[in-house]
């Protein structure tokens, strides 16, 4: 049948806009009843909710039919996250005295649960909501885990990296208001600086130990420099609700009492996972760990700088403690260091994002006060000019400075270089804007014949180093490639004079060696915690490293532990280069996981140390020579040249692969020449002919190897796959 004018325009304006046409009306959304997760649930079980307009909508057009159909429960329940989602809100920090603030740091062994803790505790304060809601996945709740890990590397390898802090407001039983401000720290050696600084605004340290490993050997280091600087120490137990109904746990809490010097009572019991206990660890926060003093008389400005980042927007934003004084916004402040004079564009606090207070609704919480914790934004465009251990006073009112920070010394080095040509100042921003989180990597320029120009960066340790690396990745889009690390060598001259090289291309040949009287390489104080059953085997290990036994003390007594389970604390002196390739990754294989690893830095000592050469056609390449052991050269430079045949390109004349010492060949391996077949072309006659052909041949590849020696193309993606990059990542040390 056919349509009359006025039924079309009619079925015209449905279809442009069908909305005002629906039959069915679009769903309100309601409020969400008290638990999220069920309502949720209850939406995304549901059908979805379709709109059709048909013969009977509102416009009459019963000759036409028009459909429409559309999903609203997903966007739904996407609003309803948005809007139940609670805000940050803002803390009225006027309340907060120094008798009601409470500084501490976090700290334990690796795996032993201190960012679990610090998302239970975040949680628990309502600092964060207790629920991560997905919005991908409305049926399920997703858990808080590692929210003050906030970098990349840190959650893919599950360790922390970087130290952290997080403000939270706890109110005890008697409805008292407490200021607790938490660092997170790293448990790894090699992040050791993070935790010294983390301990310059601190009182106090919570000592979290594993109830099913007990005590390791970074938890004795933390201890230690944690009594050297006078913080209140307060000892918990975690992973109680896998060991408390059989030995393991009431061992590890009187491993802890005997520790600290406290009584086991006063161990906290605690399960960061579940959250039992948790309360208990506020309340002995609050009740153990001293304030910060008193003002009692009007004080002066004095900030301690103690970490620092940089915003693309806002320039250096520096995380600062308020030891004497107070600031706001708008103040002109002053750095000790630099003698720059700077005005305060905003601050906050870390709750655990940064939050700002400069338009606080209350004028008396617009202010950092003594005791707190907080950033400031000042203008700082220089990285350059952000220093770790700064302090900051009033420009109208000088102070002198606090006691600063000096990070510890730089145990391994490495050359980074662009992975592509012409990349160098792309590098160069990126390392300078990554050195200013992580003040304990030393750079300086260098350049090398085959890579180009790089930087020879100082690390803490392998692990440090593979980090770095990483970060250059995930932060700033750079591949590299890191060269053989090299701990520093001390030579001594016969003329008296000194000399520290920590880059093997200054290292003497065999020639330059005559001059020097003595060669020292650095050592360390290792310490290892393990089972007693696998005391032979560590013996062994260490020996096989040019290690020197000190102690062996049984760590547990037999009060506490019975003998099958008692471990044992070895002491050792072994050299840092043994350590900084495959020590850690073959420690953990022997004694299946068990045994923790730490070390502190120790006297140089003698050595006879030498310099292998990598030759290519009698060329030596800079950027693969090392320095070494005597007794390591041979393994070694066999290792390197059978290594480096893998990737470089076969080319039309034989490549020959050496590891040298001096004049000394100690390795040699051959790339095989490309090879034609010039004589596919002969079906007959005498062998003669084929004889000269082949003569022809190999003269003419003698004189173009005449013309070419030593210019063989190594492309950069075999150096990346040799020293760096995926490929090349067999010897980088501990990964947790």
């Amino acid at each position: 049948m056919g349509m009359t004018s006025e039924a079309y325009s009619t079925a015209l304006r449905c279809i442009t806009n069908p909305i005002k046409h629906l039959n069915t009306p679009r769903p309100r959304l309601r409020a969400p009843p008290a638990s999220l997760s069920s309502w949720s649930r209850k939406l995304s079980s549901t059908s979805t909710t379709k709109a059709r307009w048909s013969n009977t909508c509102s416009c009459n057009c019963s000759k036409t039919t028009l459909r429409r159909s559309f999903s609203t429960s997903r966007r739904l329940a996407q609003e309803a996250v948005r809007n139940t989602r609670p805000q940050q809100q803002l803390i009225d920090l006027s309340q907060f005295p120094p008798s009601k603030i409470r500084n501490l740091i976090i700290c334990a062994h690796i795996d032993h649960g201190k960012s679990t803790l610090a998302d239970r505790l975040l949680e628990l304060t309502g600092t964060i909501p207790p629920m991560q809601i997905s919005s991908d996945r409305n049926e399920k709740d997703v858990k808080n885990e590692q929210v003050l890990d906030t970098l990349k590397v840190e959650r893919e390898r599950g360790i922390t990296v970087r130290a952290q802090s997080a403000s939270m407001v706890y109110k005890d039983d008697l409805g008292e208001s407490f200021l607790i401000n938490l660092l997170d720290t790293p448990g790894h050696v090699d992040f050791s600086s993070e935790l010294l600084r983390s301990m310059l605004p601190s009182q106090g340290a919570l000592l979290l130990v594993d109830a099913a490993q007990g005590i390791q050997a970074q938890t004795l280091t933390v201890l230690e420099e944690a009594r050297n600087r006078g913080l209140k120490i307060m000892g918990a137990v975690n992973k109680w609700d896998l060991v408390q109904h059989d030995g393991r746990g009431e061992a590890a809490v009187a491993e802890v009492a005997d520790l600290i010097d406290c009584k086991e009572d006063e161990v906290l019991r605690v399960s960061a996972k579940t959250g039992m206990g948790v309360e208990s660890v506020l309340e002995g926060i609050v009740a153990r760990i001293p304030p910060p003093q008193e003002a009692v008389a009007p004080e002066k400005l004095r900030a301690l700088v103690f970490d620092s980042w940089y915003d693309s927007f806002r320039g250096v934003v520096s995380l600062v403690a308020i030891v004497e004084g107070e600031i706001r916004k708008g103040d002109s402040i002053t750095s000790t260091t630099t003698k720059t004079a700077y005005t305060v564009v905003d601050l906050g606090i870390m709750s655990p994002k940064e939050l700002s207070i400069a338009a606080h609704p209350i004028p008396a919480s617009r202010v950092l006060r003594k005791g707190m914790i907080g950033w400031i934004v000042c203008g700082m465009k220089d990285v350059n000019d952000a220093f770790l251990g700064d302090t900051f006073h009033h420009t109208h009112s000088p102070m002198p400075p606090l006691e600063s920070f000096k990070p510890l010394k730089s145990m391994v080095f490495a050359g980074i270089y662009p992975l592509e040509p012409g990349g160098f100042p792309k590098l160069e921003d990126a390392v300078r804007r990554l050195t200013l989180t992580d003040r304990s990597v030393t750079s300086n320029r260098e350049s090398s014949s085959f890579l180009g120009q790089g930087f020879r960066l100082g690390f803490n340790g392998s692990l440090h180093m593979d980090v770095f690396r990483q970060r250059l990745e995930d932060e700033y889009d750079e591949e590299v490639i890191v060269t053989r690390p090299l701990v520093p060598v001390r030579l001594i001259y016969k003329n008296g004079e000194e000399r520290t090289i920590d880059n093997p291309a200054d290292f003497p040949d065999p020639g330059g060696l005559l001059k020097v009287a003595k060669i020292e390489e650095p050592m360390i104080r290792a310490t290892i915690v393990a089972p007693d059953e696998y005391t032979g085997d560590i013996i062994n290990l260490c020996t096989s490293h040019r290690g020197v036994p000190i102690s062996h003390t049984y760590l547990a007594s037999s009060k506490t532990l019975s003998t099958s389970h008692s471990r044992i604390t070895l002491i050792y002196l072994l050299p840092l280069s043994s350590i900084v390739t495959n020590f850690h990754s073959t420690l953990k294989s022997l004694t299946s996981g068990f045994a923790s690893f730490d070390y502190e830095e120790a006297p140089y000592e003698e050595s006879d140390l030498v310099r292998m050469n990598i030759l290519v056609n009698g060329v030596k390449v800079d950027a693969l020579c090392s320095v070494m052991h005597r007794s390591q050269v041979e393994k070694e430079g066999r290792e390197w040249a059978r290594r480096l045949r893998e990737v470089v390109p076969r080319q039309q004349y034989e490549v020959v692969i050496q590891a040298a010492v001096g004049s000394t060949i100690v390795a040699r391996e051959r790339v095989a020449p490309v090879c034609k077949d010039v004589t596919a072309g002969l079906y007959g006659g005498d062998y003669t002919r084929k004889m000269k052909h082949l003569a022809k041949q190999k003269a003419g590849k003698k004189r173009l190897k005449e013309r070419s020696i030593g210019n063989v193309t190594i492309p950069t993606s075999a150096f990346f796959t040799v020293l760096g990059g995926k490929e090349g990542q067999r010897k980088g040390g501990p990964t947790s």
